[in-house]
């Protein structure tokens, strides 16, 4: 088939991968690539830590999504992680919500390992000794995203605008198909899907980076840790409904810093190397939507809220497989949330 992909997030590279491995012609366009939410993500693979914070039915889509990923960063050529992430409470109501995720991942038959403070300490020495408990969960994983980008691009040409030629699409050729892939400004009649949720991360630079991902609470405040082997450690996330341009603030970023060098006091040394914000694409019922329109021509790959690097892979597969006569998931079909377009009689 001849596919336009639109987007060259982490999502719309992946389709495009997809299919020209299966031997489509695909053309992407976008302004600027990479420059989305993806460019900044942490890169957790982390269902089992999600599970708390995701729409039901993320879950599985996120376990999904984990399987494909050692086969698929082997693919590519960029590591995984090894280590699994760490869940810690600061005090005791953060406790509270710890232990509810254990309670929620053995529902699931998922591997979620309670830890005392001094097993926790065995574990993840770095962090502070004032934490009152936590969970491990062995089995999350995380990645670069930026790495994986980098790799995609490697192997997905992409077109700065419309009048611009793809590989394997000669000029004027028209598509048979076009994939919306632009994270959180999909275009009319479809704008209405996504909305903005914003998204503040700290890149920091650390000679003594933790070894597991830490994800916690502090006092209430919800924060993650993502170390990479350079020593890089970042730190998010922040969750904001908003209506303006996306734009680091001061109270998000002290939030962030507060909370992470709470848990580990280390970070107090370490370097501030970035500061971003980025708008993540959510759905009005925060799910993905990923499958077709009513309209026969267009398919959606969107409305990946807090899970498009996780999802990638998977995302890639179900468009594929949709554009080869698969029928969509009922998880991520978008027309779950789209009118039945009027009809009238003859």
């Amino acid at each position: 088939m001849r596919v336009l992909v639109r987007g060259a997030g982490i999502i719309g590279l992946a389709v495009a991968e997809e299919l020209l491995l299966r031997g489509h012609r695909v053309r992407v366009v976008d302004p600027a690539p990479c420059s989305g939410a993806s460019g900044v993500a942490a890169g957790m693979l982390a269902p089992a830590a999600e599970a708390t914070w995701a729409a039901p039915g993320v879950l599985d889509l996120g376990l999904r999504g984990l399987a494909l990923w050692p086969g698929y960063a082997e693919r590519l050529g960029v590591p995984l992680a090894p280590a699994g992430t760490v869940l810690v409470a600061r005090d005791g109501r953060d406790l509270v919500e710890a232990r509810r995720q254990a309670a929620l991942l053995a529902e699931h038959g998922i591997e979620a390992v309670p830890l005392d403070p001094a097993a926790l300490a065995q574990v993840e020495p770095r962090l502070t000794s004032r934490a009152a408990g936590g969970v491990l969960l062995p089995g999350d994983r995380s990645v670069d995203p930026r790495a994986v980008l980098a790799a995609l691009l490697e192997r997905v040409e992409v077109d700065a605008g419309d009048d611009a030629v793809d590989a394997g699409v000669d000029a004027g050729v028209e598509h048979d198909v076009e994939v919306l892939a632009t994270g959180c400004s999909l275009p009319a009649p479809h704008s209405h899907l996504v909305r903005p949720v914003r998204g503040e991360v700290v890149r920091l630079r650390s000679d003594d980076p933790p070894s597991y991902v830490v994800r916690g609470w502090v006092f209430g405040e919800p924060v993650y840790l993502v170390p990479r082997a350079s020593g890089e450690v970042v730190v998010g996330a922040t969750v904001e409904e908003h209506d303006e341009p996306a734009a680091p603030t001061a109270g998000g970023v002290r939030r962030l810093l507060a909370a992470a060098t709470e848990l580990l006091p280390g970070l107090d040394r370490a370097a501030v190397v970035e500061v971003a914000a980025r708008d993540r694409p959510g759905s009005p019922d925060d799910l993905p939507l990923v499958g077709p329109t009513h309209d026969p021509g267009v398919v959606l790959a969107a409305g990946h809220f807090r899970h498009g690097v996780l999802l990638a892979p998977l995302t890639a597969l179900l468009v594929a497989d949709l554009l080869e006569g698969a029928d969509p998931d009922p998880l991520t079909d978008p027309r779950r949330l789209l009118e039945e377009p009027c009809t009238t009689r003859p």
